[in-house]
């Protein structure tokens, strides 16, 4: 258990480094956040002046960061605006690494540190980029167009599919490169995020909630839950 330093800290989302660090996004003052061993929480990063309103974070094995913001508050009643990816590099270094990307959400990286995979919320798509040993990111494509599916989370497999929570369409989905859909989880809750854990990393954890638009955030009725499922493939390790 973590417990953050004040009310003002907004963490939002975790992964770990390569040395079992855990990172911690604290949207609201731009910050990446790292438990050290004695359970004290360090600034890992700063980010504030790359961005603002920081979300997702993934970890790739050379122990960069990429961290994504939304473009605006949409909780505060701003119009949409293009999100970004950032990265901070394992020298501590942080910058923008890509742009104009339709509210981003979850992230992957894939086994071989060699592709970045975006889930463009309000895209309908998973969005892809080839990754650098500096961390750059190049050669944007559409990994997965999804028609009327809208991705939030995200987790990969050892088949190189792709899982995602989808919130309006109260599912979890399983793709592939390519967009063809291999199964849908109907959960009837808003699905937020997903993983494959457990022993053997074949079962699905799916994040839900109930949902009813952007006002029902603010709605204190405990009605999440984690809904689980064995997967027909188990979780994806990075190498």
């Amino acid at each position: 258990m973590v417990r953050l330093p004040s009310a003002s800290f907004q963490p939002i989302c975790f992964d770990w480094l390569p040395d079992g660090h855990l990172l911690i996004v604290s949207s609201k003052d731009g910050l990446l956040l790292r438990r050290e061993s004695n359970g004290s929480l360090v600034t890992h990063a700063d980010l504030t002046g790359v961005d603002r309103g920081f979300n997702e974070i993934v970890v790739d094995s050379r122990g960069n960061a990429y961290v994504n913001g939304g473009g605006s508050d949409l909780m505060a009643g701003e119009k949409f605006a293009p999100g970004i990816v950032a990265v901070a590099t394992s020298s501590g270094s942080t910058r923008r690494v890509a742009d104009g990307i339709a509210f981003p959400n979850g992230m992957a990286v894939t086994p071989d540190n060699s592709t970045l995979i975006v889930a463009e919320s309000y895209g309908k798509k998973l969005t892809a980029f080839d990754i650098a040993a500096d961390g750059n990111l190049s050669n944007r494509r559409v990994w997965a167009d999804l028609h009327d599916g809208v991705p939030d989370g995200i987790c990969l497999d050892v088949e190189g599919a792709v899982w995602y929570a989808d919130v309006p369409n109260q599912r979890c989905v399983r793709v592939r490169e390519g967009g063809a859909v291999l199964q849908t989880i109907n959960v009837g809750l808003g699905c937020f995020a997903c993983a494959l854990g457990g022993v053997d990393r074949r079962t699905l954890l799916i994040v839900a909630r109930e949902w009813r638009g952007l006002e029902s955030t603010a709605d204190q009725t405990p009605t999440g839950r984690v809904v689980t499922l064995r997967a027909p493939a188990p979780g994806a390790v990075r190498r």
